[in-house]
């Protein structure tokens, strides 16, 4: 990571979740989603984004969480990886921070593995986890299903 990253924090079934904000292009509510019959259960469908067609990818089903989001909206935050535009649906959209980069730490020997190889680190915040999640690695879902 770089030396003082910032990070827009996201909630995903009450997890606080960090995103380097470098990577992200857009907050928006995702509208008029068009599903895409066989793709992986991660990708939630298409949406037009100002004209560009961009995948709409659930992080709640990429970590492996079960349900709906609790405040009956979800929110998308606009990111690219490899020349391709996706939106990472959310439960809610957070400030960005600039966390000490003295306190992130390495995952922790019990995070779930699904969410480890996502994952760049953690920090600590006032009594919170926040997870550092690496943008391409979470994108990555179609090598996972590949390898499975």
């Amino acid at each position: 990571m770089a030396d003082n990253p910032e990070l827009v924090t996201v909630t995903v079934a009450g997890q606080l979740l960090g995103l380097p904000i470098h990577q992200v292009h857009d907050v928006f509510v995702p509208a008029d989603m068009t599903p895409v019959p066989l793709a992986p259960p991660e990708v939630k469908g298409l949406l037009n984004l100002r004209g560009r067609v961009v995948t709409a990818v659930s992080l709640r089903r990429r970590m492996g969480l079960d349900g709906q989001d609790s405040t009956g909206r979800t929110m998308a935050v606009g990111v690219e990886s490899k020349g391709e535009a996706y939106g990472l649906l959310v439960d809610d959209v957070g400030e960005v921070l600039r966390p000490d980069p003295k306190s992130i730490q390495p995952n922790p020997v019990h995070l779930d593995r699904r969410w480890a190889r996502i994952s760049k680190g953690v920090h600590q915040l006032d009594g919170k986890l926040l997870i550092v999640l690496d943008v391409d690695a979470v994108l990555a879902f179609a090598q996972d299903s590949e390898a499975a």
